[in-house]
C-alpha cells in the first residue's frame, strides 16, 4: 500500500538552532540519489534580534552535483517552485515563518542556507528538512529515531 509514509523519507538539513550568524544557519547536504522530487521546508522562529534593513536572514536554496562539500550554487528559478529564492526575513512580522520550496532539477545535492546580515545578538531560531519524493523503489526506510 502507497502512502505518505512509505512513499517520502524526510531528513533533517538544520538540527533546530539559535543562530547569530551565517555559519550556524549553513544547513547540511543531502544526496537526492534514489528521489526525483525535494520539498525544501526552511523554518524561522521569533527572533531575539529586531529585524530590519540592517538586520536580517536571507534564505537560500542551493544544489551541488559533485559532493556534499562541492561548491553550491542557488537553485534557478526553473527548477525551484513555490516562490523566489534568497528569500528576506527583514521586519519583526516576518519572523516565525515557514518557506517551502519543491526542487525539480537534476543535480545530485541540496541544502538550504541562512545567510545573516548586521550584527544578531540575541539569535534567531533556525531549522530546516527536506522531504524526499518520488522514490526508485518503495517502501521507503524512514532514518531511525535518535534521541539527543
Amino acid at each position: 500500500m502507497i502512502n505518505t509514509i512509505s512513499d517520502k523519507k524526510v531528513v533533517s538539513l538544520l538540527t533546530p538552532v539559535l543562530a547569530n550568524n551565517t555559519a550556524e544557519g549553513t544547513g547540511v547536504a543531502k544526496d537526492r540519489w534514489g528521489y526525483g522530487d525535494v520539498l525544501m521546508i526552511a523554518h524561522v522562529g521569533i527572533s531575539g534580534d529586531t529585524l530590519s534593513g540592517t538586520v536580517y536572514w536571507t534564505i537560500s536554496f542551493q544544489h551541488c552535483a559533485v559532493t556534499t562539500a562541492g561548491s553550491f550554487v542557488n537553485i534557478p528559478a526553473a527548477d525551484l517552485e513555490g516562490g523566489v529564492n534568497d528569500w528576506v526575513i527583514n521586519e519583526p512580522t516576518e519572523d516565525d515563518m515557514t518557506i517551502t520550496r519543491m526542487y525539480r532539477g537534476t543535480l545530485r545535492y541540496v541544502r538550504i542556507l541562512f545567510t545573516q546580515t548586521g550584527t544578531h545578538t540575541n539569535g534567531t531560531p533556525l531549522s530546516a528538512v527536506a522531504v524526499m519524493g518520488q522514490p526508485n523503489h518503495i517502501p521507503v526506510t524512514q532514518d531511525t529515531e535518535v534521541q539527543a
